[in-house]
C-alpha cells in the first residue's frame, strides 16, 4: 500500500466527505445506543446531520488551502450541529481547524497537533465532562497518536489514521467501565461509536480504499448484558424536562459569561462559539426563563429548539424492547442524472427513480420504488411538473401511506430534503417540505432545438435561451450571456445562495468559467458548483 506523507485542503474536504458517507451506513445502528439518562435526540443521527452541514460548507473553501477547508468545516459543523453529541462533534472540528491554521498542506505531525488540540476542544464548553463519552475517545485517539510520533512511526499519514482508528476502537469499548449507565445498559457510548465511524471512513478513504468495497462500519458492542435500571419506572422518578438549542447572533458576545449565567438554569449545559456567533444546548425544566435571558440581553436567535426529553425517554424505552433502528420515514425522487442522483442520495434519498423532462417515469416504475424502500410511510418528490400527476396515482396502488410534495423542478426537490426534519413526524415534514420548495427560484439553461418565436422572444436553433420556474425568459448568444440576463431579470441583488448544477456534456473547467462571471457581477452571492450529469439543459440553477 503507497503511503501518503501530506494532504492539501480538497483531500481533507474528500476524506471527511467519505468519513460522512461512512458514518450515514451505521447512524441507525448508533442511534440505538442511546440510553437513560440522556435522551436528548438520536446520536448517530444528529452526528451525521452536523457533518454533511460541516461538507456542504467545506465545498465553499478554496480546494488549495487544508486551513481554509478546515475552518469552513468548522464553521459548517458549528452552524448544523444537532443535540450535545452534534456540538460536541463541532467544537472537535473546531480544534482541528486551528491546528492546521495558515497551512497549505498536512503532514503526519501536523495530525498529531490537530487531534491534540481537537480533544481540548471539545472539552471546551462543558460544565462538567462526563469520562466514557466523546471526550474521552477523543482524548484517547489523540494521546495515540503522539505516542506513535514520538516512536518514529509519523511520516505516513495512512500508518498514523490506522492508529488512530485502533485506539478509538480500544476506548469506545472501555467506555462502559467507565460511566454505569452504559454499564447498567449493557451499550458502549454512541457519541464515541460515531466518532470512532468517522475515523475509520477517513482511513479507509485515505488508504484508497472505494466506498462500494467497503464493508458495513463495525459497531462496537458491549459484553456486559444488557440490563435497565429498575428506578425507570419509580413514580418519583426526577423529570428530565426539555432539551433546549439555540444560537445567539450578536455583537461582542462572551461565550464564557453566558455559561456562568445558564450553569444553574439547567444541566448538560454546552456553551461554545465566538463574539458574533454562540451556540447553546442545555437541559432545563424551565426553558422559557433560558430563552428569556438570551433574548433580552443578548441578540437575537436562530436555529430554536425544545424537545420534551420524558417524551423522548418513553420513546427510547419502546426502542429499546425491539432494538431496531429509528426511522419509518422514506424519501423517492425522479431524477435524470449521475451527479444529481448522488446529491439527492447524500440528502437523504431511499430510492431514486431515473426520469425527468423528456423522459417521464410511468406510475409502475415510481410505485416499486416506493415498495423498495423500508418505510411505511413515503414522500415521493417528482420534480417536474409533468410527473406530479403520475406520483399521485401511487397513493391508490400501495398499503403504503405516500404524500408528494409537489416539487416542479431540482432545485425545489433540493430545497424540500434540505427541510427535512429527522425529528419531526409524516404530516409536519410535508408541511416543512412543501413551504421550502416556494422559497427557490429555479433557471434552467437550455440550447433551442429549434428556431421560434415565443414569449416577445426571437430565438434561433442552438441558441442559449433561460427558463425561470418553467417560463422563458430571455435569450442570449453565450450560457454566460443568458445567465447574467436571467438573474438581471429576477433582481439577484436581494438572493443570497446561488446553485449551479451543470448538466451532461459540460466540462467542469466551463462551469466554473460560468460561476466565476456570476461571482463578478454579484460579488455578494454564495456559489457553488455541483455535477449534476443531467441530460438536455446545460445548467440547472437554484437561487434563494
Amino acid at each position: 500500500m503507497a503511503q501518503v506523507h501530506a494532504i492539501g485542503g480538497k483531500d481533507l474536504r474528500e476524506m471527511f466527505a467519505a468519513a460522512t458517507k461512512w458514518l450515514e451506513k451505521s447512524a441507525p445502528e448508533i442511534d440505538a445506543l442511546n440510553v437513560f439518562p440522556v435522551p436528548d435526540g438520536d446520536t448517530g443521527t444528529n452526528m451525521l446531520l452536523t457533518m454533511r452541514s460541516s461538507i456542504e460548507e467545506a465545498y465553499r473553501a478554496p480546494d488549495n488551502s487544508i486551513s481554509a477547508v478546515a475552518e469552513y468545516m468548522a464553521r459548517g459543523a458549528l452552524i448544523g450541529a444537532r443535540g450535545n453529541s452534534g456540538v460536541i462533534l463541532s467544537q472537535f472540528w473546531r480544534g482541528l481547524a486551528k491546528g492546521m491554521d495558515k497551512k497549505d498542506t498536512l503532514d503526519a505531525d501536523g495530525l498529531v497537533e490537530a487531534l491534540k488540540g481537537a480533544a481540548a476542544q471539545a472539552r471546551t464548553g462543558l460544565t462538567n465532562p462526563v469520562e466514557g463519552t466523546i471526550i474521552t475517545v477523543a482524548a484517547d485517539i489523540a494521546e495515540a497518536a503522539g505516542e506513535s510520533a514520538d516512536g518514529g512511526k509519523k511520516s505516513d499519514l495512512v500508518g498514523l489514521m490506522k492508529t488512530v482508528v485502533s485506539a478509538a476502537g480500544d476506548s469506545v469499548a472501555r467506555t462502559p467501565s467507565l460511566l454505569p449507565v452504559l454499564r447498567e445498559a449493557g451499550v458502549v457510548d454512541a457519541g464515541g461509536q460515531g466518532l470512532y465511524t468517522l475515523m475509520e471512513g477517513a482511513m479507509r478513504h485515505l488508504a484508497g480504499e472505494n466506498e462500494v468495497d467497503f464493508k458495513k462500519p463495525h459497531i462496537i458492542i458491549s459484553d456486559i448484558p444488557t440490563k435497565l435500571p429498575q428506578s425507570l419506572s419509580a413514580v418519583d422518578e426526577e423529570p428530565y424536562g426539555y432539551c433546549t438549542e439555540f444560537v445567539i447572533v450578536g455583537e461582542e458576545l462572551d461565550p464564557d459569561d453566558i455559561r456562568k449565567k445558564l450553569e444553574k438554569k439547567g444541566q448538560s449545559l454546552i456553551v461554545v462559539g465566538d463574539k458574533e456567533r454562540v451556540r447553546v444546548h442545555i437541559h432545563s425544566l424551565d426553558p422559557g426563563s433560558v430563552i428569556h435571558y438570551a433574548t433580552s440581553r443578548l441578540g437575537t436567535l436562530h436555529q430554536v429548539s425544545i424537545k420534551n426529553m420524558d417524551e423522548q425517554h418513553l420513546d427510547f424505552l419502546e426502542m429499546q424492547k425491539e432494538r431496531l433502528p429509528v426511522g419509518d420515514i422514506g424519501i423517492v425522487a425522479v431524477v435524470a442524472g449521475e451527479g444529481l442522483a448522488d446529491v439527492f442520495t447524500s440528502l437523504g434519498v431511499g430510492a431514486i427513480v431515473p426520469g425527468g423532462q423528456t423522459m417521464n417515469p410511468s406510475t409502475k416504475d415510481i410505485l416499486q420504488a416506493v415498495e423498495h424502500v423500508a418505510a411505511d410511510n413515503v414522500v415521493i418528490l417528482p420534480n417536474n411538473g409533468n410527473i406530479i400527476a403520475t406520483a399521485e396515482q401511487v397513493k391508490t396502488l400501495t398499503k403504503k401511506k405516500v404524500s408528494v410534495v409537489p416539487t416542479k423542478s431540482i432545485p425545489q426537490g433540493v430545497a424540500a430534503l434540505l427541510a427535512f426534519d429527522y425529528e419531526a413526524n409524516f404530516e409536519s415534514n410535508i408541511e416543512l417540505m412543501t413551504r421550502a420548495t416556494s422559497q427557490v427560484k429555479s433557471i434552467e439553461i437550455v440550447r433551442a432545438s429549434r428556431a421560434a418565436k415565443f414569449g416577445g422572444c426571437t430565438i434561433k436553433k442552438k441558441q442559449p435561451m433561460a427558463l425561470l420556474d418553467g417560463e422563458l425568459i430571455t435569450v442570449a448568444d453565450t450560457l454566460d450571456g443568458v445567465l447574467l440576463k436571467a438573474l438581471s431579470k429576477i433582481d439577484a441583488a436581494h438572493l443570497s445562495v446561488f446553485t449551479i448544477y451543470y448538466g451532461e456534456g459540460v466540462e467542469l473547467a466551463e462551469a466554473e468559467k460560468t460561476s466565476a462571471a456570476v461571482r463578478e457581477r454579484y460579488p455578494h452571492l454564495e456559489v457553488e458548483v455541483v455535477k449534476g450529469g443531467q441530460p438536455h439543459y446545460n445548467y440547472l440553477v437554484s437561487v434563494e
